[in-house]
């Protein structure tokens, strides 16, 4: 019981902070998620990575946060998309740094196979950036309206459907899941044992509900037909989101990524579900 309250009062806290931040300004919005992408990609490194290769974390977070500022600045003061290409600068220093690790020159085989050297962590370090900080240099794309102006309702909307599937799959989940016959009811046994199919179904609900009492919303300015298209998006990339994260921990034998939020774990924890469910709309909305 304890854990519970302490994990809805954290929870709600770090969601207003999340939707006074977007309603404030572009700034606000932007101070907020480069901390938010700063604390997921360190905390991802730490996972595969671990407390090691400081330089090779430290280049790896700067590609990611430059990523998403490169990014939000040409949306909202329109310099040139050739400043993307600054980005570059610290993924090619992480290959270069490479050249210096006395572990990673250290190259022994067996006759049936190559004998690690910790140069097979040096992947994680490139799929930092990807993982953490491209779902939200995406967003940076729908922030703006055609004329430049600061539009963060549809970024609002998202989050709102992606937290209502939250509710949902966790109350239905609750209330049905443990009556799945074994791992028939369950979504994904081998990574997620208590996420159930009854708690799919009712963050689905909940999703296409919430959505479509925000299109009859002015300020959302979207369609029934495009809500309920993107509630459906929402909830499935949301879902494959969440299981991502659990794969990875599993693969990692840890629980939580970190422990900034009391009861929720980390920064990872905690949007594990935007980071695939966020594109995907952009993705949607921007092509369809």
């Amino acid at each position: 019981m304890k854990n519970f309250i302490i994990r809805s009062i954290s929870g709600i806290a770090f969601t207003a902070i999340i939707i006074l931040a977007i309603l404030a300004g572009p700034l606000w919005y932007a101070l907020l998620f480069f901390i938010i992408i700063a604390i997921m990609a360190n905390e991802y490194l730490n996972l595969t990575i671990g407390s090691k290769k400081s330089v090779t974390k430290a280049l790896a977070v700067t590609a990611a946060l430059s990523l998403f500022t490169t990014s939000f600045l040409i949306e909202y003061s329109g310099i040139s998309y050739r400043y993307l290409l600054l980005c570059m600068i610290p993924l090619f220093a992480i290959f270069i740094t490479n050249l210096y690790s006395k572990e990673y020159n250290v190259h022994t085989f067996t006759k049936e196979s190559r004998v690690n050297n910790g140069y097979e962590m040096f992947p994680f370090a490139i799929a930092a950036v990807i993982y953490t900080a491209l779902p939200f240099s995406c967003c940076n794309l729908i922030i703006f309206d055609s004329e430049g102006n600061y539009s963060a309702y549809m970024l609002l909307f998202m989050f709102i459907v992606l937290w209502m599937n939250d509710v949902g799959a966790y109350c239905i989940g609750s209330a049905f899941g443990q009556k799945g016959d074994g791992k028939r009811g369950r979504l994904f046994p081998s990574i997620s044992p208590k996420k159930s199919w009854a708690g799919f179904f009712g963050g689905l609900a909940c999703c296409i509900i919430a959505a479509v009492t925000m299109s009859y919303i002015d300020i959302f300015e979207i369609s029934t037909t495009k809500a309920i298209v993107l509630g459906i998006i929402i909830c499935i990339f949301g879902v494959w989101g969440d299981l991502t994260e659990s794969q990875l921990k599993r693969n990692f034998g840890v629980k939580d990524s970190g422990r900034i939020m009391p009861g929720h774990g980390g920064m990872l924890d905690r949007f594990d579900a935007a980071l695939l469910a966020f594109p995907a709309v952009v993705i949607f909305s921007l092509l369809f």
